[in-house]
């Protein structure tokens, strides 16, 4: 069996999240305190009694999948789980590139949640409410989309692929008058649906300039490690380990297109039989199905999940 984990982004998260790894490992409650105490607040209690809309605010979306992550980890990791000794690869939708470099040793666990807290601050701040927009386009293929976001854009107005998710699912994203534009060429052009995403901003795109450069900034101040194993990067679709290459690419990323549909592919490609979606949700599950139906995949974000665990 060769073995890649792999580790959701935001939209995977709920309320009550980690909530029964906290109370049955206690190493992961430890990751919980770590995060909370890096953060300088109670963020665990938001992700285990909410509310939900401050949950689901970017700036507390992004660390607290990540400690959720790293809680299900944890707790493999007490049964015995060795990533380095068992791991071809890791990888992550969007802010997971952030969790699977914290599980790869890059990060520690303190630096990755502040770093996400000051990525989720800024991609918020960068676009004032409203002005921006996504969308999810069901149906055309890459260049389809492409073509279409090139038709949608106009000066100022830019409209942009910001994820491939495999199976036909492509999300679109820029300024919430381009986006309108691309979602009705789109279905003019064929696609079956297009559907407005209720994102508070648009993630992946351009208008995300602002936050690219905060973290720039942001990583430069951050000591960064060798990964034990290496991750499959989002804008690259492929591999990287070196620690200055990996700063580079985060920034790009903030901007750039979540190329998933290519990670996957690579790590099939590459022998990967088996993926580990590690956190909350199984949303990377369901587009591993809809990829490549060969590679199989184990959702580990619950204590009862541990026993789908291959043998050590």
């Amino acid at each position: 069996m060769a073995l890649a984990l792999i580790f959701p982004g935001q939209g995977s998260q709920s309320v009550g999240m980690g909530r029964a790894l906290h109370d049955a490992f206690p190493e992961s409650r430890r990751v919980f305190e770590e995060v909370d105490e890096a953060l300088g607040q109670k963020l665990s209690a938001i992700i285990f009694e909410g509310p939900e809309a401050e949950l689901t605010l970017t700036a507390n979306a992004q660390p607290a999948l990540m400690a959720v992550s790293m809680a299900a980890l944890a707790a493999m990791r007490a049964r015995g789980f060795d990533l380095a000794a068992s791991v071809r690869y890791v990888a992550g939708h969007s802010l997971g590139e952030y969790s699977a470099l914290a599980a790869a040793g890059a990060f520690t666990l303190a630096d990755t949640a502040r770093l996400l807290r000051i990525r989720g601050d800024s991609m918020q701040r960068a676009v004032p409410a409203g002005e921006g927009a996504m969308a999810a386009i069901l149906g055309l293929d890459h260049a389809g989309v492409g073509a279409v976001c090139a038709a949608a854009s106009a000066a100022g107005e830019p409209c942009e692929l910001a994820n491939d998710n495999g199976g036909g699912q492509i999300v679109v994203s820029g300024a919430a008058k381009a986006v309108e534009r691309a979602m009705a060429l789109a279905l003019e052009k064929g696609a079956k649906r297009a559907i407005a995403l209720p994102v508070s901003a648009p993630f992946h795109c351009s208008l995300m300039q602002p936050a690219a450069e905060r973290m720039r900034e942001a990583l430069e101040g951050v000591a960064m490690q060798r990964p034990v194993v290496p991750v499959v990067a989002n804008v690259l679709a492929a591999p990287i380990d070196d620690p200055a290459e990996i700063r580079q690419r985060l920034v790009e990323q903030v901007t750039g297109q979540v190329r998933w549909r290519e990670c996957v592919e690579f790590m099939a490609r590459e022998g990967v039989d088996t993926m580990i979606e590690i956190g909350n949700g199984k949303v990377l599950a369901g587009l591993g199905k809809r990829i490549d139906e060969a590679v199989g995949t184990i959702s580990i974000g619950a204590p009862a999940d541990l026993d789908l665990l291959p043998p050590a």
